[in-house]
């Protein structure tokens, strides 16, 4: 079997992990491709991906994939969790076996091509969102499906999701949960100034436009809740030709993960904003330290510890010493 490891992150805090992987799979015989990017590599000649990095690692990679790829294997450090990476690395040699067994199923799942402003940018796995830059600001639109004209709207944003992001972001916006097999797309209309305008499901063959933007601050497309691009005139969302295929295991069941995330999103109904912000960004960042998560949220000192204390109290965030300083904390996701 051979098998191309991608880890983008290879200094520091990863090294070990990325080593402790090299030497199970050279135990066990399998040839091994190491990749610190996949940017200009075109196809990818192997029989399985592995991705490290958690969530975070599993999201770059299908940002930068813009060709077919063999199925992927999401891999995560021990004592976190993840929704696209599904193997703790100290289980790595069990899940080897089964995978070399012939153990597993390969799901595919629908990306997102997008176009801003007639330009192509990365493929997205979860969603696309449309907002002014200054929060709390109205912007106006015009949503299209192939050209015909569905809506003008008021509001404080726009988000397009794929089936497997119906559970992210589209769904704290009020949006379907969206079984990820299902050939759909969900727009939805992010606090409507309209109440007629309601999420919509389309068909995954039709191009969605949103154009006529108009907003007192300049406008960004957000992708997978991460880059951020400046809009002027146009958003166009597409089925991205490539899909993202993964590796499911035996006894693996995507009711399971949905319901991991309905109960999470249960949870959140009762939690302080600040609280719900540090843990939608640690979900897509991946770890991060209490600086860094300051700078991504904007939120005052006081708040974000306040914030991670009542997540780490109840069990959905959990903090770590530095392995490159050990006087600083790193807090990541554990549920």
């Amino acid at each position: 079997m051979r098998i191309a490891l991608v880890a983008f992150e290879q200094k520091g805090e990863s090294d070990g992990m990325l080593q402790n992987i090299l030497n199970i799979l050279g135990s066990m015989n399998v040839r091994v491709d190491v990749f610190s990017s996949i940017e200009d590599q075109g196809s990818i000649d192997s029989d399985l991906v592995l991705v490290t990095g958690g969530d975070k690692g599993m999201l770059q990679y299908f940002h930068k994939l813009t060709v077919d790829s063999p199925p992927v294997l999401g891999v995560y450090e021990e004592d976190s969790t993840g929704f696209l990476a599904q193997v703790d690395v100290r289980d790595l040699a069990r899940v080897m076996s089964m995978v070399i067994s012939k153990r597993y199923k390969v799901e595919e799942v629908t990306r997102l091509g997008v176009r801003v402003d007639g330009k192509e940018i990365e493929p997205v796995l979860n969603d696309v969102a449309l907002f002014p830059s200054k929060s709390a600001t109205l912007m106006e639109y015009r949503l299209r499906i192939n050209g015909d004209d569905v809506w003008h709207d008021k509001s404080d944003g726009v988000i397009i999701s794929t089936p497997i992001g119906s559970t992210a972001y589209s769904m704290s916006a009020g949006g379907p949960i969206v079984l990820r097999g299902a050939r759909v797309f969900i727009v939805v209309p992010v606090n409507s100034m309209d109440v007629t305008r309601r999420p919509l499901v389309v068909n995954d063959d039709v191009e969605i436009e949103v154009n006529d933007i108009i907003s007192r601050y300049r406008c960004e497309v957000i992708l997978d809740g991460g880059r951020r691009v400046t809009v002027r005139r146009s958003l166009n969302c597409y089925r991205y030709p490539y899909p993202a295929r993964f590796i499911r295991l035996e006894g693996y069941s995507p009711a399971s993960l949905l319901a991991k995330k309905v109960k999470l999103a249960e949870d959140m109904l009762g939690m302080p904003p600040s609280a719900k912000l540090v843990l939608k960004t640690l979900e897509y960042e991946g770890p991060m330290s209490q600086r860094d998560l300051i700078a991504r949220t904007m939120l005052p000192a006081r708040t974000l510890r306040l914030a991670l204390n009542h997540l780490i109290q109840k069990g959905y965030v959990k903090r770590r010493s530095s392995l490159r300083d050990a006087r600083q904390k790193i807090y990541e996701l554990r549920i």
